[in-house]
């Protein structure tokens, strides 16, 4: 199974990012555009992996209480188009509590340092310079193992389990 460890981005948050990519191709750029139900901001990925229970076992004992998460620019890796988000200390800090879990699991993982983006587009055909992004935020209550496999049509996520935030007292 091909896994990794990301949150699902709200409705409205969807809206805004699928709002930039219709303004992008609207304006001429072509390339793979993520479809809106595919949109998320992985936080560990782990790539070809046999056992999501060890994999949700490690993130039993992550703990993190719900927090906010704001879009913020577009930016770009090469030909991949991306919305940025604020930095935030409650995901950074939840990234790591995500990444040392996995390693103390000894469970394997992406160890590149964490840039928080959401892929918008890969192998645009030009560049989409000046495309902004509406402002949307959304609380981040859940974690989720996903997995990814290739369909017809292109990559199809599946959730496997969730971890869900302390609440707040």
């Amino acid at each position: 199974m091909r896994l990794f460890i990301a949150i699902n981005l709200s409705p409205e948050m969807k809206a805004a990012l699928t709002d930039a990519q219709r303004t992008m191709y609207n304006r001429g750029v072509r390339g793979s555009f993520t479809p809106a139900e595919n949109l998320h901001l992985t936080l560990a990925f782990i790539g070809e992996y046999p056992d999501a229970d060890a994999v949700m076992d490690a993130l039993s004992g992550v703990v993190f209480t719900p927090f906010a998460l704001r879009l913020d620019g577009v930016g770009r890796f090469g030909d991949l188009w991306w919305a940025g988000l604020q930095d935030s200390a409650a995901l950074t800090a939840v990234v790591r509590r995500v990444r040392r879990a996995l390693a103390e699991s000894g469970i394997p993982f992406d160890r590149k340092r964490f840039a928080p983006h959401i892929t918008l587009l890969r192998k645009a055909s030009r560049d989409a310079a000046g495309i902004t992004v509406a402002p949307a935020s959304m609380t981040v209550r859940t974690i989720s193992l996903l997995s990814s496999r290739r369909g017809r049509n292109g990559m199809i996520y599946t959730e496997i389990g969730t971890l869900e935030a302390d609440s707040v007292l």
